[in-house]
């Protein structure tokens, strides 16, 4: 008895619905197009981003002010943050769930494609409302990505500009969160129960619900900051009896979290690439999703081991201490059953695997330093140096980073119908993952000497090692140009060999039961699975 009962061939034939020109991006309400809009609009950002990192370690390049003065350096830094959190990660994976969720559970599209649609949108004004910030009177914020008052008190007008942006972010992802949520639990193929899910879904549903949870806390925290600035108010400011210590607080119970939301949907790309390239199913399925649940919920209570220098009486260091190491045990069960499904797999590695593995390795080791800056004594030497900006850069960029990578290795061929180039893909990981090296490993070094970050000058004894960070920075921002001109773009315009419907032999899952490239419209008729389907879907 097959597995795909009710798999109607005439589900594709509706290609002529698709609308053309201008129309059909605007108005777009088909999840692939609105999918594929979010991925352009967050590697625009991405570059955006990255040409400002490149700002920042070109004036680090050598000790002295060479290029740029202080305030325009914290302005960069600012900004490169702000970009590369809600600008260039959140809406890539967010583009990876609006194109792969339904496929992956045979939906016809998303629940509310109007609503798709607008959650897309409004990123475009909030995008140029931060890129705009630059221009405006005084230049761009100052703050620190985290937005720290009481600096953000003595901004300009562009921090206003700055937190309008983030409101507008934020109602994005609550939309988008929403969308997705109600798609997984409403809309999948009769048959699939939750626990026959991709893991891709379930990290999506989990990061869903996480954005839910804390978007308006991030909300609060900016709007109190609004009304500090121009409303009289003193939630923050010493001088009117508010405490800026209290910020920090709303913040990070934000920003932890929001660190998970980041990294889980990558937890999902690389669950559904291991197992169909070591070819075997993936090594204890329910635990990933148990893990990926735990994780979401100690998220809740870590938020203050960002705050071990803010004069936290000891037993709040002690347990914060202690709830931080703790997550380091779901992390570590996802990590040890992805190696038990390559262990004895018939291997291959073709790009995305290559990344997926790249992924595992440097991630660990970005796991590794969190765990020690989790030692409130170590924490309390390293708190504001170079060794925290290398740890959750290894964490950021090699771990959501490359796991967007390998998922467009991965999924392109299905998304474009044609295979990109081998060789130029191989050439492209290991451009990243060596440039990236060179760029973070040595700022270990710097923090460990006692680099604060954040600086645009610094002592003689700390030259060489920067100097090291920003020939690797260019190398690794021209890696990413690389990828777009000679991977990106050839594959968008339908230049390379033809797809065939499964290019992985090992690959398992609804997504490839599609022709490719997937037609405009799948799934009208959705497949019904029975009690065999595990075998199609791999879980």
């Amino acid at each position: 008895m097959s597995a795909v009962l009710d798999h109607h061939d005439h589900a594709h034939d509706h290609d002529h619905h698709a609308p053309t020109g201008w129309r059909r991006w605007v108005f777009a309400t088909n999840h692939k197009d609105i999918g594929t809009l979010y991925l352009l609009f967050s590697f625009t950002m991405f570059m955006f981003g990255g040409v400002l990192a490149l700002g920042i370690r070109a004036e680090l390049f050598q000790p002295g002010l060479q290029l740029i003065n202080p305030e325009l350096f914290n302005q960069l830094t600012t900004m490169h943050g702000l970009i590369m959190v809600f600008g260039a990660i959140m809406p890539a994976f967010v583009g990876f769930a609006n194109w792969m969720i339904p496929l992956q559970i045979g939906a016809a599209d998303m629940a509310f494609a109007r609503m798709n649609n607008f959650s897309f949108w409004l990123l475009i004004p909030a995008g140029l409302m931060i890129v705009g910030s630059f221009f405006m009177p005084g230049g761009a914020p100052a703050a620190g990505w985290t937005l720290y008052a009481p600096l953000t008190l003595q901004m300009g007008p562009s921090m206003d500009a700055g937190i309008f942006a983030l409101h507008i972010l934020g109602a994005s992802s609550i939309m988008g969160s929403i969308n997705i949520i109600v798609t997984i639990l409403n809309m999948r193929a009769p048959g699939m129960t939750l626990m026959k899910m991709p893991m891709f879904c379930w990290t999506w549903l989990i990061t869903a619900y996480l954005l839910i949870a804390v978007m308006p806390v991030l909300a609060g925290a900016i709007t109190m900051t609004l009304t500090d600035r121009h409303f009289g108010t003193s939630f923050f400011n010493p001088a009117g009896g508010g405490d800026p210590v209290m910020y920090q607080h709303i913040f990070w119970f934000f920003g932890h979290p929001e660190v998970y939301i980041m990294i889980l949907p990558a937890f999902g790309i690389i669950s559904q690439i291991i197992p169909a390239f070591a070819r075997k199913r993936l090594f204890g399925y329910a635990s990933m999703v148990y893990a990926t649940g735990s994780i979401a919920i100690l998220s809740f209570v870590v938020w203050a081991h960002h705050m071990f220098t803010t004069g936290m009486p000891v037993t709040g260091q002690l347990f914060f201490m202690y709830s931080t190491m703790l997550i380091a045990v779901p992390t570590g069960v996802k990590i040890f059953n992805w190696i038990a499904t390559m262990w004895k797999g018939s291997m291959t590695f073709e790009t995305p695997m290559l990344f997926a593995v790249g992924f595992i390795f440097v991630f660990t080791m970005g796991g590794f330093t969190g765990l020690i800056l989790s030692v409130a004594p170590i924490d309390i030497q390293l708190q504001d140096t170079y060794y925290v900006v290398a740890h959750f850069h290894y964490v950021l960029v090699a771990g959501s980073l490359y796991a967007l990578f390998a998922g467009y290795y991965y999924w392109a061929p299905k998304w474009t119908g044609v295979m990109y180039n081998e060789t130029r893909g191989k050439w492209h990981f290991w451009l990243s993952l060596v440039f990236f090296n060179i760029t973070f490993f040595p700022m270990h070094f710097l923090g460990l000497a006692g680099m604060p970050r954040r600086y645009a000058d610094y002592p003689m004894q700390f030259a060489d090692f920067n100097m090291l960070a920003s020939v690797g920075a260019l190398g690794f921002g021209l890696s990413q140009v690389y990828f777009f001109f000679f991977i990106v773009l050839p594959t968008m315009r339908g230049q390379g060999e033809k797809a065939s419907q499964k290019p992985w032999e090992g690959a398992e899952g609804l997504e490839w039961e599609v022709p490719s490239p997937a037609p405009f419209h799948t799934f009208e008729t959705p497949p019904r699975l029975d009690a065999t389907a595990t075998k199609v879907l791999g879980y």
